[in-house]
């Protein structure tokens, strides 16, 4: 792993410019198509870190408090959250609109072709959005955690059968509790 702080491989990933453990930037994932982002799985837990050691990228950092705090105190590093939130709304085709207060997430004009690909029982998309929930919430973007999990709630009352109970459960606790 290139240019590592002391501050850990998070912060350097976020607030430097460092490579993930697979040689890539924050930059370069965030320029990905939808394909991409479908397509590997070993990049989220970098782009939302949890304080837990992930399952499918056993070699991911977790969240420590010194990591917590550190972006919780800087803005630019939660301006490069929020790049990589809204880079992950548009996958869903959800986008953050701007200029309102309190903020509100909501289908952007690609959410029907988006939701093909993960608005069904089963998909692995749904664990992602509980990690970028719980991430956000942990690491300073409140406001944009609870805007999308309005917007996951409306979908969830829309689309009860794509939905399980159980994942709308783990949407609630995730954006409630971090």
């Amino acid at each position: 792993m290139a240019n590592v702080s002391k501050a850990g491989p998070l912060v350097a990933f976020y607030r430097d410019g460092a490579q993930d453990d697979c040689g890539r930037t924050l930059d370069e994932i965030l320029a990905w198509d939808d394909y991409h982002l479908e397509a590997v799985h070993d990049f989220i837990q970098w782009l939302f870190p949890l304080p837990e050691p992930s399952g499918v990228n056993p070699a991911a950092p977790i969240l420590d408090p010194a990591t917590i705090q550190t972006f919780r105190s800087s803005l630019a590093m939660r301006d490069r959250l929020r790049a990589s939130f809204e880079r992950m709304l548009r996958f869903y085709g959800l986008v953050l609109v701007p200029g309102k207060s309190p903020l509100v997430v909501e289908r952007a004009p690609s959410f029907a072709a988006r939701a093909q690909n993960w608005l069904w029982p089963g998909n692995h998309n749904r664990l992602r959005l509980t990690r970028i929930l719980r991430s956000t919430l942990l690491l300073g973007l409140e406001a944009e955690s609870k805007a999308l999990f309005q917007a996951l709630n409306a979908i969830y009352r829309e689309f009860p059968s794509r939905i399980p109970a159980r994942t709308h459960a783990y949407w609630s606790n995730a954006a409630e509790s971090g």
